[in-house]
């Protein structure tokens, strides 16, 4: 039985052990583990929402974890504690994560003031780990003032990052045929701050012509809703080049946002997609827990898998039922 007084304790006084146990206990599936990490929660939600909330994305070999490092280093020099949630792809065996991000930052790693953290999507939609937001809830109690949550990069996991994030980076390549592809234009849509990376040696000169497309393509979307116009930069992560612009920016960004009154309304929205997500799946929990429902649920899904009926309907029909239930 786990102690949440203790454990809630020694996460406010930063204990990262401690921490790396409560980020077990919200993933945990038993149902033991689910009522502690509720109450876990609970006791820490005061103590939480005191730091900058930072999605960092792009496709793979874009040099993601390089420059999740090396930012890290800078903003803990600048004596802020940095937390990173890893979100790696999953084993379609065992469900755990591929590419362990301890190994590929082991000098941020290493640092005192900084805590990782990689889990494995799980097949959870968009690639970004089924308990993310209550991981970074946990590292705010923690008392880390700078949460990265880097994602997968692929299908909807910009989506998914953005709803639970302040500031969403995007790291991007030159010379990857990507400067004017129509997926481009959606994610840059979203994108607060787009980076550039690798912008180093041979590759500079490639580097700031992408910087100048990808500025004028910017001009022709439409304005943000905030008025903060998304810039461009430069960076070699691994020279360590540019970076510390990139985070004078998010500084920036943060400053526009507090000013125009705009922060908490983010924050709300933040906690609006949590609460829709968990309704949706405590829902399906609950579903598959009550005998006469998982029936029906498994009966509609063999008729929508022989096209006997369509999904919508299907769905509305399980709905039908759980409305229509006497107590």
């Amino acid at each position: 039985m786990v102690d949440v007084d203790a454990l809630a304790n020694a996460i406010f006084s930063g204990d990262r052990v401690a921490l790396g146990k409560a980020i077990t206990l919200v993933e945990s599936t038993r149902s033991a583990d689910r009522l502690s990490a509720s109450q876990l929660l609970k006791s820490i939600l005061p103590k939480t929402g005191n730091s900058i909330r930072i999605g960092v994305t792009g496709v793979p070999g874009v040099g993601k974890s390089t420059f999740i490092e090396t930012l890290g280093d800078q903003v803990i020099e600048a004596g802020k504690k940095v937390a990173v949630l890893a979100i790696d792809p999953s084993s379609p065996q065992s469900r755990g994560s591929i590419l362990g991000d301890k190994t590929r930052m082991e000098r941020l790693a290493a640092n005192a003031g900084a805590f990782i953290r990689p889990s494995a999507s799980g097949g959870h939609l968009g690639g970004v780990a089924n308990k993310t937001m209550e991981a970074i809830l946990l590292c705010e109690a923690c008392g880390y003032d700078v949460i990265l949550v880097e994602t997968v990069g692929v299908g909807q996991s910009e989506i998914a990052v953005k709803n639970m994030t302040d500031v969403f980076l995007l790291l991007m390549l030159a010379g990857a045929g990507d400067e004017l592809q129509g997926i481009k234009r959606g994610i840059m849509e979203m994108a607060d701050i787009l980076v550039i990376n690798k912008a180093d040696g041979s590759n500079t000169k490639q580097a700031n012509l992408a910087r100048k497309t990808y500025e004028n393509a910017l001009h022709l979307l439409a304005e943000k809703e905030s008025g903060w116009a998304t810039p461009v930069l430069t960076a070699s992560a691994k020279e360590n080049i540019g970076v510390d612009k990139t985070w004078e920016q998010i500084l920036t960004l943060e400053k526009f946002l507090k000013d125009k009154d705009l922060f908490e309304s983010i924050r709300k929205e933040q906690k609006r997609h949590w609460f829709d997500e968990i309704l949706g799946t405590e829902l399906m929990s609950r579903i598959k827990a009550e005998t006469d429902l998982n029936d029906s649920l498994g009966k509609l899904q063999k008729e929508v898998l022989s096209n006997q009926i369509t999904p919508y309907k299907a769905a509305e029909e399980l709905l039908d039922e759980i409305f229509t239930k006497k107590p």
